[in-house]
């Protein structure tokens, strides 16, 4: 029971993160291909959600 808990959090925990830069990725390659688009946003406005820019890089140093 715990270890499938386990296993679920561990794959949400990497799958979020995927799932982000994998939507902002497509989202830069589309906007460089064709310009800004409705669908480009929505990737970006999704991966913002997802994972915003501003916790990405905090450094402590």
């Amino acid at each position: 029971m715990i270890q499938k808990r386990i296993a679920q959090w561990a794959a949400m925990a990497v799958a979020v993160p995927l799932a982000a830069a994998g939507a902002r990725r497509l989202s830069h390659t589309l906007e460089a291909r064709r310009g800004p688009t409705g669908v480009s946003r929505l990737l970006t406005k999704g991966a913002d959600m997802l994972r915003p820019q501003k916790a990405k890089r905090r450094r402590f140093f």
